[in-house]
């Protein structure tokens, strides 16, 4: 028989929240996380606005030590899987902690401190570099923290596939315990990128928006878009075994009924022009699941605002459902919070959990002239209420990388 499922908990740090109840009410009501860029001065650098975390706190019951030599992405994974935890009530002390797991991934891991250690380098020689610095640095390391946080002794993976990270890491973790590897796993993914390097990095990929009007910057599928909004941040789910969760009596958000994992294989940065890479990996999703493209209701898109990815994104959706794909709500949560990049398949995932949940699918903020190309049925000027039973979250990646999940009102 096949095992199925669950999602019992859930964590948050966003630009619009650091925790999931405040990320989801500032979402339905459409609030924008997006600003000035503080964290370093950007005269010289024609990106000026991001979606950053505001007064952040790492939990009490992270040690304090153990805090302070991580950085940032790993914080925020860290903080994100203990509103998890204990969302999902999970108690290790009555757990086998080989059955329970970790999936977590951060597509860049620390630029800041490659930054920093690099300077301390040709300022003051080899010597000087952080003894730390690599345990630091490595995107694999907000696993390993959370698995230590925990005690969790599972199987744990950092699965590094750029933008789609984060649905990888939820989709390889929905493998696992499908196939019996695991019980639970945390799964997400974290980061943070907005740091000099990384702007100059997506800058010369002409890949950032230059607005400085926040409310303009990250605008999918406006005609105007010109590029994403870098942001940082973390998602984490707790994903379950349908039986396991029954037996200790969790609650439980939506079921997790698909995973779908494609490649354009054609070029670096840009998507297969006609969509059929993502269009499969929907289709993939879709199967795994046992749905069809009627049973639909919304897709939380990649949707970056940038023009190819939009364009390009709305070519596989009508690819993969067919007549289908009119009748579908579509929006991005970029729109609120910019692109956590490694981060973003997590926070998204948990937007399309909240929906199911409240019947309710949040605004495509920015949108004000729909590109005729782009002719889906976005969700513009507010959010909507209605029914949601069915939604594919997507996130594609540099590299050609496609990643799918299907939700699914859990009966």
């Amino acid at each position: 028989m096949e095992r199925r499922v669950v999602i019992t908990g859930m964590g948050a740090i966003t630009p619009i929240g650091n925790d999931v109840k405040t990320f989801w009410e500032n979402a339905k009501k459409g609030v924008c996380g997006i600003g000035p860029i503080t964290k370093l001065d950007v005269t010289d650098y024609k990106a000026k606005v991001a979606g950053e975390v505001k007064d952040f706190e790492m939990p009490e019951c992270v040690d304090k030590k153990a805090a302070r030599r991580m950085e940032d992405f790993s914080r925020y994974a860290v903080a994100a899987a203990v509103e998890a935890m204990a969302d999902a009530g999970i108690d290790m002390e009555k757990e086998d902690p080989y059955r329970v797991g970790v999936c977590v991934g951060s597509g860049v891991g620390s630029l800041q401190n490659i930054t920093r250690n690099y300077v301390r380098l040709m300022e003051k020689g080899p010597n000087r570099v952080e003894p730390l610095m690599i345990p630091g640095l490595i995107s694999n390391i907000a696993a390993g923290n959370i698995a230590i946080q925990f005690g969790l002794k599972g199987k744990n993976i950092n699965v590094v596939t750029a933008c789609a990270t984060g649905n990888h890491n939820i989709g390889e973790g929905l493998r696992s315990i499908k196939y019996g590897e695991a019980d639970v796993i945390v799964a997400g993914g974290g980061e943070n990128t907005i740091c000099d390097i990384g702007l100059a990095g997506f800058l010369g990929l002409n890949a950032l928006s230059t607005s400085e009007d926040p409310l303009h910057a990250s605008r999918p599928f406006d005609v105007d878009r010109d590029g994403f909004v870098m942001a940082e941040g973390a998602g984490i789910l707790i994903l379950e075994e349908l039986e396991h969760a029954k037996a200790r009596g969790a609650k439980i958000y939506a079921e997790l009924a698909g995973y779908g994992a494609t490649s354009d294989a054609y070029h670096v940065t840009a998507p297969a022009e006609d969509g059929s890479g993502a269009a499969k990996a929907m289709e993939f999703a879709m199967k795994d699941a046992g749905v069809s493209p009627e049973d639909v209701d919304y897709i939380n898109a990649h949707g970056t605002s940038t023009h190819m990815n939009d364009l390009f994104e709305t070519r596989a959706i009508k690819l993969a459902l067919g007549d289908a794909a009119k009748n579908v709500k579509v929006n991005s949560t970029k729109s609120l919070v910019g692109h956590m990049l490694g981060a973003a398949g997590g926070v998204e995932a948990i937007a399309c959990v909240k929906s199911i949940q409240d019947g309710f699918i949040h605004v495509n903020a920015g949108l004000e002239n729909q590109d005729p190309e782009c002719d889906l049925d976005v969700v513009k000027g507010e959010g909507i209420s209605q029914d949601v039973n069915v939604v594919i979250s997507n996130s594609l990646g540099f590299g050609g990388h496609n990643a799918s999940l299907v939700f699914k009102r859990y009966q």
